[in-house]
This record gives structure tokens, sequence and C-alpha cells, in this order.
């Protein structure tokens, strides 16, 4: 079974703090799992995702996402996500 890997947006309640990462398992850092930046600044809403089947193009896109600025980030959550509901369960 190939995984599944996923290029996401997470914020905080505040909607203060954005996270751009890429993983197969989103769930460790919705369930505050994994020790580091999410897990210290409350970020556990899933706002904004591309799922695929490459890691190579998930990481390729993560770095291109991680490079735009604050704004271009929120304009892509908008662009799926405009009421910035979790969408954990979507996954």
């Amino acid at each position: 079974m190939e995984k599944l890997f996923c290029v996401y947006i997470m914020t905080d309640a505040k909607h203060s703090v954005l996270y751009t990462g890429v993983t197969s398992k989103v769930w460790q850092h919705k369930e505050k799992l994994i020790e580091g930046f999410t897990k210290k600044y409350h970020v556990d809403m899933l706002v904004y995702y591309e799922a695929g089947g490459d890691a190579y193009g998930a990481i390729t896109r993560e770095k291109q996402i991680k490079a735009g600025s604050r704004q271009k980030k929120i304009d892509l959550i908008n662009s799926m996500n405009p009421e910035w509901r979790d969408l954990y369960e979507e996954l």
C-alpha cells in the first residue's frame, strides 16, 4: 500500500500562527504527539491541504509554500477554506 503524502497548513485557535508541513501522518501534529513547534504553539487546526502520493513532489510543493509570504499562505487557505474550518476529518 502506497503512503499518501500531504502538504498542509495548520494554525492555532486564534489563527495567529501558520505552520506549513509535509507528512503522511498529519494526525501526529493534530494529537500533539510530536515535540516541537506545533505542540509548543498549540497548532492543531488543519486549514489547508494538498494530498498526493509522491514524497518528492510533496516536499517540493512544501518548499514553494514556505517560500511564500504569510499573505500568500492566507490566500491559499481562503481559496480552499474561507471559513478556516478544521479540515482534519476530510483527510
